[in-house]
């Protein structure tokens, strides 16, 4: 049995109604956690592009990959390793107003992580951060320590490093 490794899978679809739950129902069916999970518009127009992060073994990542074209109506599913993607994640913080105030530690971590401020007010400010899953995780337990009052974060999002356009690779594979 070969190892388990973390997979971004890129799904596109026309936008419809009850899509996702389709797709996650194979995920469920077959007992793999989704790590992360987003949907948006893509780069075509009225497609739609699901990216999904997992951990399974390469058998798995094959078997789902068909299992999705063949059960759900996708345009095209695709999966990569994290070599041939380039990803982020996003997340923010809200923190009290008064840390900003005289905290010299509280603006040194905000220039060492390359976040930013991108709200504030007279009880509150929220920071915003972009980077790897390590550098957000890194800044929350950075930040913890100092009181948040809020966080969320985003689920990863990633572009693949082949050259060929998107729209070009879908119009091949369709006809």
């Amino acid at each position: 049995m070969s190892e388990k490794r973390t997979y971004t899978v890129s799904i596109y679809t026309e936008n419809s109604v009850g899509i996702l739950n389709r797709i996650t129902a194979v995920f469920q069916r077959r007992k793999i956690n989704i790590e992360s999970l987003n949907t948006s518009k893509s780069e075509v127009k009225s497609v739609s592009r699901t990216t999904l992060l997992i951990k399974v073994t390469e058998e798995q990542i094959k078997k789902i990959i068909g299992q999705l074209e063949k059960q759900i109506a996708v345009i095209k599913a695709f999966y990569h390793t994290d070599e041939e993607t380039i990803y982020q994640e996003s997340c923010m913080f809200k923190l009290s107003t008064d840390l900003l105030v005289g905290n010299s530690d509280i603006q040194a971590i905000i220039n060492s992580s390359k976040s930013r401020v991108i709200n504030i007010n007279k009880d509150f400010f929220v920071l915003e951060k972009s980077g790897g899953k390590e550098e957000i995780e890194e800044l929350y337990h950075t930040l913890n320590k100092h009181g948040i009052m809020q966080f969320v974060r985003s689920g990863r999002i990633a572009i693949t490093k082949e050259e060929m356009p998107v729209s070009e690779l879908l119009e091949l594979i369709n006809n």
